[in-house]
Order: structure tokens, then C-alpha cells, then sequence
């Protein structure tokens, strides 16, 4: 059969590149993919399953198989298989943070109207880290309170040291010149993300993560690697928010001094909530791509003891270990 030998868990284009990571995300965050409904999705399952199993139906064409790998990959787990949520899926990026951010660019002049939308985009955004961690690392009771009450609500909660002094700098760039004041939203979502990403994925920190040589062999676990993965997930959700959350005040605030503009102030929300899709349609799947998914790292640069055990059992045949960074 033509398809005998077709790899269905082979990336279709080259993830060692950018331009390959960049297709690959392009076609996984299709938000278009989260309005199809459970069965669809199964259906698509079943048929990678199957092809994984070597049994393809009469009649399936390639295309028809990497469109229901689409489906699969933007959908299900890479680490369990599982179904994911709708709202923490990657594919709900675009319509989930396009109605978050334009909110929180619209309503940014007061402290309490900072701190609400920031609440919202962090319990938001506390879905997405939860679905998309890496599920080969338990997941405890706390985790799963955080992901109710989040890091957000904790910094409104707890007067701690830092938190003050991040509600100062927001007071302060909000009495700072009008468009340096619209900025005040991205520094909140940098600020959060920050703390949000690391605290809902702590037990991948304290515990390590797995690691695997280049064929999937399990070798142990690793806190460096955790801490690698979130930090580097930690740069692409800053960078997927930048562009929009920058670049729309300076729009904004020439676009609010033209006559017709302000005949419809009602309309400057969801204007905003548009204009932030458009840039959040090219950045969702850009940043995502920035650092690859199935991330590596040097044998040389992990714990002594996880180091000294690979040595010893292979001794030159592994020089990185791979893991699953998240998203």
C-alpha cells in the first residue's frame, strides 16, 4: 500500500527550523479546529491510531491523513493522548486572548481595572499552562488550587515585598504620559507571566522532568531541564503578547484623535478586540515556534548524579537528552 511506510508522529515539516516550527504551529493553532465538535476530533484519533498501528481503511488519501494529524496534534495531548480542554487549547489562543487583551488595552486607566482584567488573563492563562505542562510530571492538589485561584489572585491577596512594588510601578506608569500609561497592561502580563508560568508547573521544578535519549528511551529526570522548558515557554507567551499589546496604544492613540473615532467611542473596545485578533492570528503560532517543542539539552550541563548515571550505563553514546517543553 502507498502509505505502508507513512509515519503518522513525524513532523511534516522540519521542526529543527524556525520556518519548519513556524508552518507546523500555523496549522495546530487553527482556531477554526476548536469549533468542531468531540466526535470529529475522535474520529481523527481513531485514524492516527490506526495508522500508527499499521492499519490505514481502504481508500484514505495522504492528505486525509495529515489533516487528521492536524486535528490530533492540536487537540489531544503529545505526553498522555488525552483530550484536552477547549479553552487551554493552543487553538483557542486567538479567540480567548483577542476578547482578554483588548479588554485589558481599553480599560487600563485605574488600578482596580488593571488588577481585574490581569485576574482574568491570569486564570486564563492558568488553564493554558495546566493543559499544556508536561503530563508526565504529577500534577498535586495545590497545582490544581492554583489553577482555580492563581498567581494573580495570590499577589492580590498576600502583601508581599514584590507584589507591592509591582502594584507601585503600575501606579506610577499610570500618572507617566498617556501612551506610556497604555503600556501598563503589558507589564502586567509580563510581570505575571513570570510568576504564573513557573507556579502552576512547580512540581516539574521540584521533581525534575523526564528525560530521554534521541529514540525515546526513558534515562531519568531532570530539575535543569524543567527549569530550561519553563523558561522558555515563560519568553514565548511575552513575545506572543508584545507586538499587540505595543504596537495597538501607539494605533490607538492616533486613531482616538480622528473626528469619526470619536463619534464612536462605544465601538473603540471591540475595535481593539479585532485589531488584537489580527496580530494575535501571526504571534500565536511565531512564538510558539520560536524554541522547539521537543526540546534538548547537553548531557554535560544536567545534575551530577543524573549525569554520572547516564555515563555509567552508556557512557559516550548519549550527548543529549530530550523532553517535552510544553507550550
Amino acid at each position: 500500500m502507498a502509505f505502508r511506510s507513512f509515519d503518522i508522529d513525524a513532523p511534516r515539516w522540519d521542526q529543527s527550523t524556525f520556518m519548519g516550527r513556524l508552518k507546523h504551529f500555523f496549522n495546530i493553532t487553527d482556531c477554526r479546529t476548536a469549533l468542531l465538535p468531540d466526535s470529529r476530533l475522535d474520529e481523527a484519533k481513531a485514524l492516527v491510531e490506526s495508522c500508527r498501528a499499521g492499519s490505514i481503511p481502504p481508500g484514505t488519501t495522504e492528505e486525509q491523513l495529515y489533516f487528521a494529524k492536524k486535528l490530533y496534534d492540536s487537540a489531544f495531548h503529545p505526553d498522555t493522548g488525552d483530550r484536552m480542554n477547549l479553552i487551554g487549547r493552543m487553538s483557542f489562543q486567538v479567540p480567548g486572548g483577542m476578547a482578554i487583551t483588548g479588554f485589558m488595552l481599553q480599560f487600563y486607566r485605574t488600578v482596580p481595572a488593571v488588577v481585574f482584567w490581569q485576574w482574568v488573563n491570569q486564570s486564563f492563562n492558568a488553564l493554558v499552562n495546566y493543559t499544556n505542562r508536561n503530563a508526565a510530571s504529577p500534577i498535586t492538589c495545590l497545582c490544581i488550587i492554583s489553577l482555580v485561584l492563581n498567581s494573580e489572585t495570590t499577589q492580590i491577596l498576600v502583601p508581599q515585598p514584590w507584589v507591592l512594588i509591582y502594584y507601585l510601578f503600575i501606579y506610577i506608569l499610570q500618572k507617566a504620559p498617556p501612551l506610556v500609561a497604555r503600556w501598563v497592561p503589558f507589564v502586567a502580563v509580563a510581570a505575571a507571566n513570570c510568576v504564573n508560568i513557573p507556579m502552576m508547573r512547580q512540581q516539574e521544578i521540584l521533581n525534575g522532568i523526564a528525560v530521554t535519549d534521541e529514540n525515546g528511551n526513558k534515562l531519568g529526570h531532570s530539575k535543569k531541564a524543567a527549569i530550561k522548558g519553563i523558561t522558555q515557554v515563560v519568553i514565548s507567551r511575552i513575545t506572543m503578547a508584545a507586538p499587540g499589546m505595543i504596537i495597538m496604544p501607539i494605533i490607538m492613540q492616533r486613531m482616538e484623535k480622528l473626528k469619526f473615532m470619536q463619534r464612536i467611542t462605544y465601538l473603540h473596545g471591540p475595535i481593539q478586540v479585532m485589531m488584537v485578533g489580527v496580530f494575535l492570528i501571526f504571534m500565536v503560532p511565531a512564538a510558539c515556534a520560536l524554541f522547539p517543542q521537543r526540546c534538548s539539552m547537553a548531557v554535560s550541563k544536567l545534575e551530577p548524579e543524573l549525569r554520572d548515571s547516564i555515563i555509567s550505563q552508556y557512557g559516550d553514546g548519549v550527548q543529549r537528552v530530550y523532553f517535552n517543553k510544553g507550550l
